[in-house]
């Protein structure tokens, strides 16, 4: 992965986000952009009459907490060695980060933040959403990839494939739920022409597919779950539950690599 898009802002989680970045970056010899968004929108007010004005007070105190932000982004990075820039946007997060991520290979986001799960819906580009205070070292040592024959976990495994080319152990894991989607014989077959070596778990459903799969995951553990975001719609997920929602809010589960 040579073009790495990763947002900072005052949230926690920035610096093993940055870390993360770096330490892909490094590995493959590629170039960190760090987008650092001051959006406007969250500073207009509606006036008694029914127009709008801007809180510039508060506007220019937000802008300068992110110069800052931005300020120590650029030391931490300056001490990693890799090559990287530091842009600045005003519009809202999901739609700043989707327009940068037009010509990047990973956007890479905390988990806490509440951007992977519109991120993935709203980008073509993989989404690595990270725990706070964990960044993610390379090369990866194990992954686990959720296969269940759909567009979406095809989609994350493709692009997975930098991150799992050097993993020591890879094992796809399949949740017995349904019939039909792509066996998983092909797609363990299109990896090793990728030369990983994947091995392969099916596992009969227990309580729920998302419990069946965190276990998994934690026997083998892995440092990385590849998996396709929102099978289901989300809709149905945030009434329901869902694969995706809950890795998305397990503190206990690895990175995440989404894609929709």
């Amino acid at each position: 992965m040579r073009s790495i898009l990763v947002n900072a802002d005052r949230k926690k989680g920035t610096h093993a986000r940055i870390q993360t970045a770096a330490n892909i970056a490094r590995h493959g010899g590629g170039h960190v952009t760090v987008l650092v968004d001051t959006p406007v929108s969250r500073y207009i007010a509606m006036d008694p009459m029914g127009g709008s004005y801007v809180m510039t007070d508060a506007l220019e105190k937000a802008r300068a907490e992110d110069d800052a932000v931005a300020t120590a982004v650029e030391s931490q990075l300056a001490a990693s060695g890799v090559t990287f820039d530091v842009v600045r946007c005003e519009d809202e997060p999901v739609t700043a980060l989707s327009h940068a991520a037009r010509l990047a290979d990973l956007i890479v986001v905390s988990r806490s933040g509440g951007l992977a799960g519109d991120l993935a819906l709203t980008s073509r580009t993989p989404i690595l959403a990270l725990p706070d205070e964990r960044p993610m070292e390379m090369p990866v040592r194990r992954a686990c990839v959720a296969w269940d024959g759909g567009e979406q976990s095809a989609a994350a495994l493709r692009g997975a494939l930098p991150l799992l080319a050097t993993c020591a152990a890879v094992t796809m894991v399949s949740v017995t739920e349904k019939k039909g989607g792509f066996p998983a014989a092909e797609a363990l077959r299109y990896l090793s022409r990728h030369d990983i070596h994947a091995g392969f778990e099916e596992h009969e459903r227990r309580d729920s597919t998302e419990q069946t799969l965190a276990a998994a995951v934690s026997r083998a553990g892995a440092d990385l779950l590849v998996m396709g975001a929102y099978g289901k719609s989300r809709m149905r997920e945030f009434l329901f539950g869902g694969v995706t929602a809950h890795f998305l809010n397990s503190p206990e589960a690895p990175a995440l690599l989404l894609a929709h």
